[in-house]
């Protein structure tokens, strides 16, 4: 029996002006699965920062959101110190679900992670195939006409 994965829960988003609202579709609201470094470093994090339970995570303080500018400021120092580009946010979905379908995740699956309601849209903005994706498409192909 595989074990059960760590979840982040979305319940509702963060707007600078509203706080929290709910999320645009139905969708938005969903469960999404973390792996097993990416829990590491988030119980780290809530370790050094003292957070537990329903505190904010990446907030100024266990109760007041983070300012996005310091956000922003401080992935920037970071990217430049590990020599990588900066990525938006926006960026950010676009890779998650380009690794999705990497990973071999079907339209649904990428979808409900995405929180989107419409697999399509997923599908048809957000996966991008990667620069090694020819490779495994081309060892597809010979597996194929192999058999």
């Amino acid at each position: 029996m595989a074990a059960v994965p760590a979840l982040i829960h979305v319940g509702r988003i963060w707007d600078d002006e509203e706080g929290a609202i709910e999320t645009k579709t139905g969708a938005g609201v969903r469960s999404v699965p973390v792996t097993v470094r990416l829990r590491a470093l988030l119980v780290a994090h809530g370790q050094l920062e003292n957070r537990a339970g329903d505190d904010l995570v990446f907030g100024r303080t266990a109760s007041l959101p983070f300012v996005p500018s310091t956000v922003r400021a401080t992935a920037l120092k970071g990217w430049k110190a590990a020599g990588l580009e900066p990525l938006t946010p926006h960026q950010a979905r676009h890779c998650t679900a380009s690794y999705l379908r990497e990973a071999g995740c079907d339209d649904v699956e990428m979808a409900a992670m995405i929180g989107h309601s419409d697999a399509r849209t997923t599908k048809r903005i957000y996966v991008h195939l990667f620069e090694d994706s020819r490779a495994t498409i081309a060892a597809k192909l010979e597996a194929y006409h192999r058999t």
